[in-house]
């Protein structure tokens, strides 16, 4: 199989991080809830929208070391390796930040991956690792690619046109709060799951 794998909180995993870093920026308090949309409604609903774009482009581009990979997401990789399908990741964020300093969030990613040893001769290859700069951009990359199957954190990515109609297309749901807007996509909380439903 072809199979494309988002990055952002797909394989990247967030939680906690948001909050503890707009704890350390004074943007909130530390009895805040600790969720990234927690920290991103609350910001946004009180005028400071700008602070969270800021807040992201540090994390995605400069604490990139406080973010670990979802559990089970290297096993996942590892096993659909071992039996010979084709594992690309397939994602979109800018290369600089909107807001704040011009760090290089591609090469960040990148540079996640490498650490967590998710980018090896035995693991996803270098070449198959694509940060495009739009959605849009993205599902054309993940239809050139003729993925088979695609996993990702987003419905509306997964239900946009111009996907293959044979792609089988996974939504990551770990909090379990997409329910009802992914009736029509099939949904997974866990990597485990995820392994069983693909590779048996």
């Amino acid at each position: 199989m072809r199979i494309g794998i988002d990055f952002d909180n797909t394989i990247a995993n967030y939680d906690g991080v948001f909050h503890a870093v707009a704890v350390e920026r004074g943007l909130i308090p530390a009895d805040f809830e600790t969720s990234k949309n927690a920290v991103r409604d609350h910001l946004n609903g009180t005028g400071r929208k700008d602070d969270f774009t800021e807040l992201q482009g540090y994390i995605y581009g400069a604490r990139m070391d406080l973010v670990p990979p979802y559990p089970g997401v290297a096993e996942f990789i590892a096993a659909a390796i071992d039996s010979g399908h084709k594992l690309h990741v397939v994602s979109h964020k800018t290369r600089t930040p909107i807001l704040g300093p011009a760090y290089n969030m591609h090469a960040a990613a990148r540079d996640f991956l490498e650490s967590n040893q998710l980018l090896s001769a035995s693991m996803m290859e270098p070449e198959h690792i694509y940060f495009e700069l739009t959605k849009e951009q993205k599902v054309a990359r993940a239809a050139a690619l003729d993925l088979e199957v695609f996993v990702d954190d987003l419905p509306e990515i997964l239900m946009m046109p111009g996907l293959p109609k044979t792609m089988r297309r996974i939504l990551f749901d770990p909090k379990n709060v997409l329910a009802d807007s992914s009736a029509e996509l099939e949904r997974h909380s866990d990597w485990r799951s995820i392994r069983q439903a693909l590779l048996g």
